[in-house]
């Protein structure tokens, strides 16, 4: 038990409220297994694949440091730095010299690593845009009542479509 969980006295779950996890977590799984089958039909590994992703989407900029990637990616600096070396042997990413601090490198995408991130993402959203309905988040038993309450829940919801798994 940690002391996050010491802190607070957890409604109890209903039955309905472990069928609404076990169906997000199996959808969460299956798209996880379709990204990972997908990125090696296309050569990548599904960390490196990640690694793309998170260069293309880092915000403001087309680069980041390996630490930004490290942080991003939940990884240690020197497992990015592994990770960048196979990609960078692909011919997916390059590095070049901070302008600012000569000590920081930027890990930037080519061409050829722009092309296939945008093949492969274009995938994995239309794959999302199939499994829209699976991977909304459940309803809680005790939050039913809870969208008068809450506004932003009401405006959020989707007038004809159903809530929860």
């Amino acid at each position: 038990m940690t002391a996050d969980d010491a802190r607070t006295d957890p409604e109890p779950l209903t039955k309905q409220d472990f069928e609404a996890l076990a169906q997000f977590r199996f959808a969460i799984r299956r798209y996880l297994r379709f990204s990972e089958e997908t990125v090696r039909d296309h050569g990548l590994a599904p960390q490196q694949y990640v690694l793309l992703l998170a260069l293309k989407g880092f915000p403001d900029r087309d680069w980041a440091t390996v630490r930004e990637l490290a942080d991003r990616l939940q990884l240690r600096h020197h497992s990015v730095v592994e990770l960048v070396d196979r990609v960078q042997a692909q011919g997916l990413v390059e590095r070049a010299t901070h302008p600012d601090d000569g000590r920081a490198v930027r890990v930037l995408l080519t061409a050829d690593g722009e092309a296939l991130l945008g093949r492969l993402s274009a995938l994995h959203r239309d794959e999302l845009r199939r499994m829209e309905v699976v991977l909304r988040l459940p309803r809680w038993h005790d939050t039913v009542d809870d969208a008068a309450a809450d506004p932003l829940r009401s405006a959020r919801a989707e007038p004809g479509r159903p809530s929860g798994c």
